[in-house]
């Protein structure tokens, strides 16, 4: 390309298909033509120049050319119809002023009628009325650009704001009207509110938003000129740090410019002064008017000055008098901005925020930094989330008045689930304080009845508004993965609560016996599950203890890694053989350590004394993995935390249902976990030697590569080695017998692991939930949080969590001192400076 052309690619002979994102040209017998077009090029040069490498006839079809115009918020394009010769060097200058290297120009072959003296369709020219005192403003060059007419807000004269604008939209007059009137007085580019007005290139209807001002993403042009009854533009998408804008050319605000509220107009001003590096003070704040003026204006005689009032029975605010730009300089950088606050924050990471509730104060300082290029303080990054949660999720009080509804919804498309309530009564009328709620969902109610009798439970801390405790319940299906049960809000962990939890899910849930409930060692489980009222006693049901958070406790009391590292394999031993051994050990090396672990009975946290009841699950990982699932849901809204946990189970359902669903098609038997682990034993058995002592009962002696030796009993299904009754599927040992006999081993896998029962564990349905205005209505008490529970003081809120052992990682890496060189502090906290110094 020569400095003084520029690449130009012509499309014709197509359709023009223009999307919420681009525009495109297409059609099956679309022809390029590419062109070279000078930089001084005028539009009738332009258009000869297009007939001739065309062959179009000029006589009978008339062009009309439209530009693929890029926006500057991203990888978006608009398209730009090119129709003087202004239009041709703004499309020209494109090359220069974007990173695209050639310009894309498509054209629209229109056939020209016989004796055109007036516009298509009839349309009698349109003026603007008397009445509306039309300024000249400086056009903008680019998306997004919009001109606005005074409105008959004289600057001097605030009571004039009270005549009412006309309410009534002109019709656009069609392209091929053109120049059929050059006489009518300059006309505007107008973004309505009307879904019927037409002043774009035909922009598809179904890409405006009904529920929002319509703003055409166009270049302004002065050939916008049939008009009728012009009434109040909208600038709802006003960017004055990017060029082109609504407004002038540089950027700055102008006398007649409409908002849609006073909130947009406040958002406008703020990030015009992030972007020019210059704040402002708001001089009066009212409904209906706002005046700025710049922060410096006394010291440094700076003249920039906003004011704008509201439109008469309208929302709507214009700004009526404005002097621009700042004058100032500053007298430094500034870190922060004081025009950069919470509420611009927030808006900025509400996207962020709806993504990933997690997100860190130190990745919103990031995204800050990397949008604006200042740095906010922690508070004010903190408050930003907050108000973005509040935006995005409700009023942390309003979604208690809220969750009974909720839960109509739910249970009006998912009937069949259980929702639970207690509350306080209270002196108000037709109010009660809420204490608790307990929710399971019937797919999962239905699951659980194919999943192993095992289930964990767990208790988290909430981290919004009010505090409080999430209780889970989960169950564990035949591939090893969680299955999520039920779920409480409650006050806290007490016996109380922990009893109330546990007969929940006793009376609504699953009445199976012989569950198995793995937990830590709080002392209100521990109460619950012998309390022979709740149904969770032995023979009805089985308790185990997390071994990690047993061996946690171990240490905390004796505090040796030695130790603990011996009662982990104690826990862990299969047989009682081991067990003893690594008993005996930790005797000798400390016996009031194993007066301890022999206070607690062994069936609780030893698998070699479990009898099979836990199937070898041997900690709470099951419900703490899905703690951490919904980590930052518990800093959110209750309403919100239930619509998740609503949706996480519905995608884990479709995911593992059409997982089993596969399996079945490809007459797989088992799960994946245990055809992995059969594999495994398979591969191992056949090194093994077989010794054959009793045909009938199958009685074998087995002996392994390493030399031990095993006695395995094939028609009572057990073996020595206990791993067959611990797991739930047949050793290595039983698989060598069943293999030396040509016994099917499969017959000795629990129905739980088989491929039908880990497909009915998913196969339950989720069901959409209604819109929420066709929800029941609810009648009942008004529930309302409890004052106790709310958190009081700003910041992020204070960490509740009882902290101990499992809270330090292994292997941490020491302080070095930068001071005194040593190990385990750091310069604050060094005891050896006046040594050092």
């Amino acid at each position: 390309m020569s400095a003084s052309t520029i690449p130009v690619i012509c499309y014709y002979n197509g359709q023009i298909v223009r999307t919420k994102t681009d525009v495109e040209y297409e059609g099956s017998e679309t022809r390029i033509v590419p062109l070279k077009i000078p930089i001084e090029c005028t539009f009738q040069e332009l258009i000869d120049m297009i007939y001739s490498k065309t062959i179009i006839d000029k006589r009978r079809f008339k062009l009309v050319l439209i530009c693929k115009y890029p926006l500057r918020n991203g990888n978006r394009f608009q398209p730009f119809q090119v129709r003087d010769d202004s239009s041709v060097r703004e499309m020209l200058d494109l090359v220069n002023t974007t990173t695209i290297e050639e310009i894309e120009l498509f054209i629209k072959v229109v056939r020209v009628k016989a004796q055109l003296n007036q516009c298509v369709g009839g349309h009698e020219d349109l003026f603007v009325r008397n009445h509306y005192n039309v300024a000249q403003f400086d056009y903008g060059c680019g998306p997004s650009s919009g001109l606005v007419p005074d409105t008959g807000l004289n600057a001097d004269d605030e009571d004039s704001a009270d005549e009412e604008p006309n309410d009534e939209y002109g019709e656009d007059v069609d392209d091929e009207c053109d120049g059929a009137d050059a006489d009518v007085e300059q006309g505007v580019y107008v973004s309505a509110q009307a879904a019927s007005c037409d002043v774009s290139n035909h922009l598809d209807d179904e890409t405006l938003d009904e529920s929002s001002p319509v703003t055409y993403h166009l270049p302004p042009k002065p050939q916008f000129q049939h008009v009728e009854n012009l009434d109040i533009a909208v600038a709802s998408c006003w960017t004055p740090w990017v060029q082109p804008t609504t407004g002038n050319s540089r950027g700055e605000f102008v006398i007649g410019q409409i908002f849609n509220s006073k909130s947009d107009l406040q958002e406008a001003a703020k990030i015009y002064s992030i972007k020019a590096h210059q704040e402002y003070v708001v001089v009066a704040s009212s409904k209906k008017l706002l005046v700025l003026r710049c922060k410096k204006a006394e010291e440094c005689h700076c003249p920039w000055k906003l004011r704008a009032m509201v439109v008469k029975d309208t929302s709507l605010f214009v700004i009526n008098k404005y002097t621009g730009p700042h004058t100032c300089v500053n007298p430094c950088l500034n870190r922060d901005h004081h025009q950069l606050d919470s509420q611009l924050v927030s808006t900025h990471i509400k996207a962020l925020i709806q993504a990933q509730f997690t997100l860190s104060t130190a990745a919103i300082h990031a995204s800050v930094m990397e949008k604006w290029g200042y740095q906010i303080s922690y508070k004010k990054a903190l408050d930003g989330k907050h108000k973005a949660i509040r935006q995005l999720f409700g009023d942390f009080s309003q979604s208690y008045t809220e969750l009974p509804r909720l839960f109509l919804g739910i249970e009006q498309s998912n009937p069949g689930g259980a929702v639970v309530w207690k509350t306080f009564e209270t002196n108000m009328p037709n109010t009660e304080i809420f204490q608790r709620v307990f929710w399971s969902f019937k797919p999962s109610i239905e699951g659980f009845q194919h999943c192993r009798p095992v289930m964990s439970i767990d208790g988290t801390h909430l981290y919004g508004k009010y505090k409080g405790k999430l209780l889970i319940a989960m169950g564990c299906d035949g591939n090893n993965q969680l299955f999520p049960l039920a779920f409480a809000i409650t006050e806290g962990e007490n016996t109380d609560s922990w009893g109330w939890f546990l007969a929940c899910i006793r009376n609504h849930v699953t009445q199976r016996p012989g569950i198995c409930v793995i937990s830590d060692r709080h002392p209100g489980i521990m109460a619950a599950m012998v309390d022979p009222h709740l149904g969770w006693a032995t023979p009805f049901a089985y308790h185990r203890i997390c071994m990690r958070h047993f061996a946690s406790n171990f240490m905390t009391r004796f505090k040796d890694k030695i130790l603990k590292n011996l009662v982990c394999r104690a826990a862990l031993a299969s047989t009682e053989r081991k067990f003893k051994k690594h008993m005996n050990t930790i005797g000798r090396i400390n016996s009031e350590a194993l007066q301890w672990l022999e206070a607690v009975p062994f069936q609780l946290w030893a698998l070699s004394h479990d009898g099979g009841r836990r199937y070898g699950l041997m900690t709470t990982n099951i419900s703490e993995v899905f703690n951490s699932v919904l980590k930052g849901a518990r800093s959110l809204p209750v309403t919100a935390l239930v619509q998740l946990t609503f949706f996480r189970l519905n995608g884990y359902f479709v995911a593992r249902r059409e997982v089993g669903a596969n399996r079945l098609a490809s007459t797989e038997q088992f799960t994946p976990y245990v055809d992995a682990q059969i594999q495994g034993r398979v591969v191992k058995a056949g090194s093994m030697e077989i010794v054959l002592y009793d045909h009938e009962k199958g009685l074998f002696h087995v002996k392994s590569r390493r030399g031990r030796t095993h006695r395995v009993t094939l028609h009572e299904k057990t073996c020595t080695c206990v791993k067959t009754l611990i797991y739930g599927f047949p050793c290595s040992h039983i698989i060598s017998a069943c293999q030396h006999r040509c016994v099917d081993f499969r017959l000795f896998v629990d129905r739980y692991y088989t491929t039908q029962s880990y497909y009915d564990t998913w196969a339950p349905l989720f069901h959409p939930i209604f819109n929420e205005d066709e929800w029941p209505l609810y009648d009942g008490t008004v529930i309302v949080p409890p004052e106790s529970m709310r958190r009081f003081g700003s910041g992020h809120p204070k960490s509740t969590r009882l902290h101990n052992e499992m809270d330090v990682r292994e292997g941490k890496t020491l302080n070095r001192c930068g001071l005194c060189k040593q190990l385990g502090h750091n310069r604050r906290s060094c005891k050896n400076i006046n040594q050092v110094q």
